[in-house]
């Protein structure tokens, strides 16, 4: 019989609504990070800092015995079995430049398994939510994944991750510029795959991505009918990764064209 995950999930929604106030409180809040330019994002990390700590609370709260991974904490050890990813501010240049393009990311995995996931853009009214075999949905209403199957037809989505390397991302850029209507980066990983589960565009590529930013999108993107895979065709897992989303009918297309790309 499959496992009810009605708590985690009602826990899950409410600390991603909770944590997406807290930072529509602070946002625009400050004047001074839009003259810092190159280092705003780093001045931003305090709210990131706060709202991580209000996560891991809410979860402690309830699940005391849980395991936490989040960017701001790392790895909090507790029952193996119970794993929640989270990263309270994803999108901090932007938060930070008073751009509404940031998002709560928070999904939960069981014995290696994403079993649900949330993504919050607080400042634009989005609220992604999905759970393994449920479905994925938008602010309530079950999305799915576009109907393109022309990659030349398709919108792109695409940011480097934690890749230092400007080189390979831009060798990247170049493979799949020509083929496609469009590439687009809109600063956030969550809502670049979220924008992929609801079919405003028809994949999204990253490098070196770290697991917070995009488990809950792995998972949207599922449950929403597309396709995951790291750059060389293989299965997501819980590290640092190369990584595509897609619909899934312009997946082995876009393939063809990053593989070549794919770190060693």
């Amino acid at each position: 019989m499959p496992r009810d995950y009605g708590n985690e999930r009602a826990l899950i929604e409410d600390l991603a609504r909770t944590a997406g106030s807290f930072l529509m409180d602070h946002f625009r809040e400050e004047p001074g990070l839009l003259s810092l330019r190159t280092s705003a994002k780093e001045a931003a990390t305090r709210y990131d800092k706060m709202c991580d700590e209000l996560i891991i609370a809410g979860i402690r709260r309830v699940f005391p015995g849980h395991s936490i991974l989040t960017e701001e904490s790392g790895l909090l050890r507790g029952d193996p079995g119970w794993l929640w990813i989270v990263d309270s501010l994803d999108g901090t240049g932007d938060f930070a430049n008073w751009n509404p393009f940031f998002s709560v990311c928070i999904a939960l995995m069981r014995e290696g398994e994403l079993v649900l996931g949330a993504v919050y853009a607080p400042a634009i009214d989005e609220f992604y939510t999905a759970e393994k075999g449920g479905g994925a949905y938008l602010n309530g209403r079950r999305m799915h994944v576009s109907a393109t199957a022309d990659l030349h037809q398709s919108y792109v989505f695409y940011c480097e991750g934690g890749e230092r390397d400007r080189q390979r991302t831009g060798a990247a850029l170049g493979a799949v510029y020509p083929e496609v209507v469009d590439i687009r980066k809109l600063g956030s990983a969550g809502l670049e795959t979220a924008w992929v589960a609801v079919g405003k565009g028809e994949a999204y590529f990253t490098m070196a991505i770290e697991p917070w930013d995009v488990a809950p999108g792995v998972l949207l993107v599922r449950e929403a009918g597309g396709r995951v895979t790291d750059l060389r065709g293989g299965e997501w897992t819980a590290g640092r990764n190369d990584l595509l989303f897609s619909n899934g009918k312009v997946h082995d297309a876009m393939l063809k064209l990053l593989s070549p790309c794919a770190a060693a």
